[in-house]
């Protein structure tokens, strides 16, 4: 179970991120998470997407530069412990997380971690083993 991630890289300037996201929404490419790492110069925005072929589409048609990443979405209770519970368990088994960020379900009982990790295999039957579900691109764009 893989979910797509696009990747997407930015100048550190005002109106960067709103000429992306307008751009998307224009092509009504719905927002299922949205992550931004930043240093002086240029930013690393990272979305899942209910869409992944058509905001590449898009991003490319505008003259973005992207990539499209393979990430582990798990579920998570929304109550606190749940994330530690996560990592733990990774940690344990001596799976480092490349990064990872979280959404809430529109239910609001549910969150979302997007997980990257190196062994995505390895990182998947510990996440199996310890009972950790693991959402479907599917599952995550409806959430």
């Amino acid at each position: 179970m893989a979910v797509k991630q696009i990747s997407v890289f930015i100048e550190n300037k005002s109106g960067g991120l709103a000429a992306i996201t307008d751009e998307l929404a224009a092509a009504n490419i719905n927002l299922r998470a949205l992550s931004i790492a930043e240093t002086s110069d240029f930013g690393v925005l990272r979305l899942i997407v209910d869409d992944v072929f058509e905001a590449g589409n898009v991003l490319r048609e505008n003259g973005h530069i992207y990539t499209i990443t393979d990430v582990i979405a798990v579920a998570a209770e929304d109550k606190p412990g749940s994330v530690a519970k996560i990592v733990s368990i990774l940690a344990e088994e001596g799976i480092s997380l490349d990064y990872a960020y979280a959404f809430f379900a529109q239910s609001g009982d549910l969150a979302c971690m997007i997980i990257k990790v190196e062994d995505r295999i390895k990182a998947k039957k510990v996440l199996n083993k310890n009972k950790i579900r693991m959402l479907t691109e599917e599952e995550v764009s409806v959430l």
